[in-house]
């Protein structure tokens, strides 16, 4: 709109009556072409001649919602504020109100506004329940940014009560419960019944929760299919644009964690290693503004840093189009801040999932997973939709990480000098009920040994103490480390004598951090991508005897360990004097192999042969997996863990029948099933 337009539309504005829709509908073109202030103004006038407008609430709504995103949160409060003067019982400027008081610090605030309309609403009809459900939601979400964890699930449990089908609050519900420990993590109430909450599950609190590569498959692709797809009658970004002819392949790693981040540390020296003569690497960052060392030095590296963090899905997908990237690495996955819609528009020809998300995406665009030998066999590739190819070792890591120059003493972190220090620094997520149990049955075995944790929370550290006093031990020996700078808490690893890996989330920076501070890991692997990790790095640091056949097995040999100081000792040399010739640690030769598969994925897509996710029967395959309890044994005992999984199938196939795919339900197992149904019985005579 030019000057002298919205001279005159002011003018008539001021002196004749101007329908509300129509300043709205100007406002609205106005903001769509970048003209904010003049928006602005025209609401601002639209009220001084309007006075007494009974719609004049909604006018100051529209206005508090523009300056919120002009980032005018003192203006857009007073708008609000006018707002729900004006109609109290007009609920939307409560909700947007508490954002604005959350953006500027004051989460008090915040929570006190959304509280006024879940106590307002005492009647649960139509846009009622909406927006107190939408107001727990926002409640639950900045408690448990807090870290208040308990006060955020109480109040998703109250908005579950209202709706258990909102999969979101199911999803932080169920978080929240497990990295509190709160076991059952699954426990149902009346109104919220257990298959509504296992639908809840995300795919990385699964991961965590249980062994089951099944259910975490139909997780991931249930999950998948909540992300919107672009309009069906579009092409490929990718395929609308000029592809530009280069001796190197591009190659964009897109990730929110290229920062002082877990995903940060491990891939910095990757970017470093890259051959520019083969690859020219781009990195999309979507994650938290803030600078750290890490990402100085990673934007440092690439050749090309671009931060998308202030785009659209659709707009960073066609900016990644436009570089012409051949290979786009998924460095994300179902993680926080994920852009994985971003990918839904198929901004490169090849997408890989690494690093990111311990599983797979179970996403029609996702073509490859990098893993190892160790952590897919060949015959668990069924549980995964992308073609799997295979690193020497799967996870990078930084020989260039800072460490504290001085090792503190055991004394100064609470350690008895000379108890068997036992030590896992995973997230409290990670810790379930079995885990526990068998901590907790080592401990009673080696009475001159103490278990050193991450403290997570007091109320957390409580719990735990008082579970294990349960048990019959001694809750002073259960000593919570608390959280310092990375450089600080790895100096202080080797004050541990053995690192005890969780299960079926195991550790995977974590364990990498452990040996490369020359600590011991005991781990043992399941069937699940999360839970063979730590397997993969001990073995690639040349310990694989320390790869445990079982939880039993697990069990005994840490009480064997905890009686033996002269064999940890020997682990510690090993790894000391193994650490610049193991494969764990052997950055130039990871760097190379993962160029190599780059090159071979570009080589399948030029012969016509890109491999396609395979998704038939994945939504099937999650309604029988939801079935099992999953709490009252651990899935690896399951012996014959496909025919189980076959049995379920069957079962099912005989009311509903179902189309065969090449995972479990192949023809035989059909063909098998279909005639066990329809086998007639012997008639009586």
């Amino acid at each position: 709109m030019g000057g002298e337009e919205f001279e005159a539309l002011l003018v008539r504005l001021s002196q004749q009556p101007f329908p509300i829709a129509q300043v709205i509908d100007a406002a609205t073109k106005l903001q769509a072409v970048g003209q904010i202030d003049r928006a602005v103004l025209l609401y601002r006038m639209w009220a001084k001649f309007n006075p007494n407008d009974p719609f004049l609430y909604v006018i100051y709504f529209n206005l508090g919602t523009t300056l919120s995103n002009r980032g005018d949160l003192a203006g857009a409060k007073d708008a609000f504020e006018e707002a729900i003067k004006l109609k109290p019982d007009f609920f939307p400027p409560y909700i947007n109100l508490g954002g604005v008081w959350e953006r500027a610090g004051k989460t008090d605030e915040a929570i006190k506004t959304w509280l006024g309309v879940v106590n307002q609403l005492e009647a649960i009809t139509g846009n009622g329940l909406n927006f107190k459900t939408m107001a727990i939601k926002q409640i639950g979400r900045v408690l448990e940014g807090n870290q208040k964890h308990a006060e955020a699930e109480l109040i998703l449990r109250q908005g579950l009560s209202l709706d258990q089908n909102q999969l979101d609050v199911a999803q932080h519900y169920l978080a929240l419960r497990m990295v509190q420990c709160e076991w059952p993590i699954v426990q149902p109430w009346e109104g919220v019944s257990r298959k509504a909450l296992m639908k809840g599950f995300s795919p990385l609190s699964i991961a965590a929760y249980t062994d089951d590569p099944i259910l975490h498959l139909g997780v991931s692709a249930a999950y998948n299919r909540t992300i919107e797809d672009p309009p069906a009658d579009t092409e490929y970004l990718w395929q609308q644009v000029e592809r530009r002819p280069s001796d190197r392949l591009r190659i964009g790693y897109l990730s929110s964690d290229l920062r002082h981040h877990a995903i940060g540390f491990l891939t910095a020296e990757v970017f470093e290693l890259h051959d520019r003569s083969k690859v020219e690497v781009f990195a999309y960052y979507c994650g938290i503004p803030p600078e750290d060392n890490i990402k100085t030095r990673i934007r440092n590296a690439v050749e090309h840093w671009v931060d998308i963090s202030g785009m659209d899905d659709q707009t960073a997908a066609k900016r990644i189009a436009e570089d012409n990237i051949d290979i786009l690495v998924d460095v994300n996955g179902y993680t926080r801040d994920a852009r994985t819609r971003v990918l839904a528009f198929r901004p490169a020809p090849i997408i890989v999932n690494w690093l990111g998300f311990p599983g797979t995406m179970a996403s029609p665009y996702h073509h490859y997973i990098l893993a190892d030998d160790w952590i897919i066999r060949k015959e668990s590739e069924i549980y995964y939709t992308e073609k799997v190819l295979r690193l020497p070792c799967y996870q990078p890591n930084d020989r260039k990480r800072l460490i504290a120059p001085e090792t503190p003493t055991r004394a100064s972190v609470g350690l008895p000098e000379d108890a068997i220090v036992y030590c896992s620094f995973n997230g409290s997520q990670k810790i379930t009920r079995f885990t526990f149990d068998r901590w907790m049955t080592i401990l009673e075995k080696v009475p001159n040994s103490v278990l050193w944790q991450l403290s997570a929370s007091e109320n957390l550290n409580e719990r735990l103490r008082t579970l294990a006093a349960e048990r019959g031990i001694d809750p002073n020996r259960l000593i919570f480390a608390p959280k310092i700078a990375n450089p600080a808490h790895l100096a202080r690893y080797p004050l541990a004598d053995l690192f005890l890996d969780s299960f079926p989330y195991g550790a995977h920076t974590t364990a990498s951090d452990a040996l490369w501070m020359g600590v011991p890991v005991l781990t043992f692997s399941g069937r699940s991508f999360a839970s063979r990790v730590c397997g993969s790095l001990v073995r690639a640091a040349n310990l694989p005897e320390l790869v445990c056949d079982g939880p039993e097995d697990f069990v005994k040999r840490a009480i064997a360990l905890g009686h033996d100081r002269e064999t940890l000792r020997r682990y510690r040399e090993k790894l000391v004097q193994n650490r610049d010739k193991c494969v764990l640690f052997d950055m130039d030769g990871h760097v190379r192999a993962l160029e190599g598969l780059f090159q071979q994925m570009w080589q399948e897509f030029q012969d016509g042969n890109l491999p396609q996710p395979d998704l038939t029967n994945l939504d099937i395959y999650h309604e029988v997996a939801i079935e099992e309890d999953h709490e009252t044994r651990e899935m690896l005992s399951i012996e014959d863990y496909n025919d189980f999984y076959r049995e379920k199938l069957a079962r099912r196939h005989k009311f509903r029948p179902i189309p065969e795919d090449k995972r479990l339900w192949t023809q035989p197992a059909s063909k098998t099933a279909t005639t066990k149904g329809i086998r007639p019985k012997k008639r009586a005579v």
